[in-house]
C-alpha cells in the first residue's frame, strides 16, 4: 500500500459518506434531546430533514469499535496503541478510550495528593503552567505518546486549571435522513392481573405513542482534517498512524453494522469519497497491516510512552473528596447553600 503521506500530499481533508437503509422495512427511530425531540429541521428548498445520529454520538461509536470489552484492551491490530486505565475503589475500572471527556474524565485526575499524577505528567511534558501559553505541539506530543486516539475525537481539559488545554475533533461524523416524513404508531403496557391499577405504581394499562420517520434517504458522514493533524507537527510516522487509525475506525464502524438503536438497524453501501477525487480508503486489513508497522515505528521512534498504558489508582478518599467538591461547585453554581445558621459552639 503507497503510504498515506504520499497519497494524501497537500490534501487539506478526507471527506467520506456512505448510504443507509434499514435493515427490515422502512421506518427508523433517531437520535432524541431532552426538551425537543427529534432534531427535524427544513432546508431553504423545502425539503424536511432530521438528524439521525449526533456528532457527539458517532465520536462515542467511533472510539468503541476499537475497544474490546472481553479482553478490557484495544483490539488485537492495535496492541501497543496507548491509551489511559485508571484502578478505582471496589474492583471498578475505566479508560480514556471509554471516558465521555476522554483525558478530562475525573477519574484521571483525583489523587490522595494535591496534584494527580497525570496532571503533573502533561505539565512536566507541556510546560503548561496558567501563566504561559499554551505550546500546542508540545500538547499534542504528549496527547500522541500517551492516549493517541485523543488527537482524533478532540479533548478539553476543563478540569486542570486555566481550561486553556484543547484541541477540537480531527475526525467528526454524523448521519441525516433527506425528506423525512413522521411514521406515528403506539402500543400499550398490559397488565393481566389489575388493568385498572395505579400507574404511578407500575400497575394497571399504560398506553404509548411512538414516533418514527421513513425517508427518501439516509447518509453517514465522516470528515477528516489533515490540515489539522500535520498542523501538529508530529513526523510522517504519527501523521500517517493518525490516518490509517481513522481510516480503520470509519472501515470498522459500517463492517460491525449501523444498529445505533432497538428501531434504528441500519445497513451501509460502500464508501464514496467525495473529497479528494480518486482516492480509495483501503480495506480494513490492509489498514491493519498499516497499523501494526506504524505502531512498532512509533515504539522505535520513542514517540509512544513505555508501557504504552498509563495506569493510574484512585483511591476511595480522593474520589470522594473530588466529589464533594462538585458537588459544592454545582451548588455555588445554582445559588444554593447548605449553611445553617451558626449555633453557639461554632461560633469562635
Amino acid at each position: 500500500m503507497t503510504t498515506l503521506v504520499k497519497q494524501l500530499e497537500s490534501v487539506q481533508r478526507v471527506l467520506i459518506q456512505a448510504s443507509l437503509k434499514p435493515v427490515q422495512g422502512d421506518r427508523f427511530q433517531p437520535t432524541g434531546f431532552p426538551d425537543i425531540g427529534a432534531a427535524t429541521y427544513t432546508l431553504a428548498d423545502g425539503t424536511e430533514m432530521l438528524l439521525v445520529e449526533s456528532a457527539q454520538s458517532m465520536a462515542n461509536r467511533l472510539e468503541s469499535v476499537i475497544w474490546d470489552a472481553a479482553a478490557q484492551d484495544v483490539v488485537a491490530p492495535l496492541k501497543g496503541l496507548p491509551f489511559i486505565a485508571a484502578e478505582l475503589p471496589d474492583g471498578d475500572h475505566t479508560t480514556s478510550l471509554q471516558e465521555a471527556h476522554r483525558l478530562n474524565s475525573p477519574y484521571f485526575l483525583v489523587s490522595d495528593e494535591k496534584e494527580a499524577p497525570l496532571q503533573k505528567m502533561l505539565k512536566a511534558e507541556t510546560g503548561y503552567a496558567r501563566d504561559k501559553s499554551v505550546d500546542r505541539p508540545k500538547f499534542a506530543r504528549f496527547l500522541y505518546g500517551h492516549d493517541t486516539d485523543t488527537l482524533l475525537h478532540g479533548v478539553f481539559m476543563a478540569n486542570i486549571e486555566g481550561g486553556r488545554l484543547r484541541l477540537p475533533r480531527a475526525l467528526s461524523s454524523f448521519v441525516e435522513a433527506r425528506d423525512v416524513r413522521v411514521a406515528s404508531s403506539g402500543g400499550v403496557k398490559n397488565d393481566v392481573i389489575d388493568p385498572s391499577g395505579n400507574t404511578k405504581n407500575g400497575f394497571g394499562n399504560v398506553p404509548f405513542h411512538r414516533t418514527e420517520f421513513v425517508a427518501s434517504s439516509i447518509t453517514a458522514y465522516f470528515n477528516l482534517d489533515l490540515a489539522q493533524l500535520r498542523g501538529y507537527g508530529l513526523g510522517d510516522t504519527a501523521f500517517e498512524l493518525l490516518v490509517a487509525l481513522a481510516l480503520y475506525k470509519i472501515r470498522l464502524l459500517l463492517n460491525s453494522g449501523m444498529r445505533l438503536r432497538t428501531a434504528c438497524d441500519l445497513v451501509p453501501s460502500d464508501l464514496v469519497v467525495t473529497a479528494p477525487i480518486g482516492f480509495v480508503i483501503p480495506q480494513a486489513a490492509e489498514l491493519e497491516a498499516a497499523l501494526r508497522e506504524l505502531i512498532a515505528r512509533s515504539i522505535a521512534e520513542k514517540l509512544f510512552a513505555d508501557p504504552p498504558v498509563t495506569r493510574l489508582t484512585v483511591s476511595a478518599k480522593a474520589l470522594k473528596a473530588k466529589k464533594k467538591t462538585e458537588d459544592a461547585k454545582k451548588k455555588e453554581a445554582a445559588g444554593e447553600t447548605d449553611q445553617q445558621p451558626p449555633d453557639e459552639s461554632s461560633v469562635q
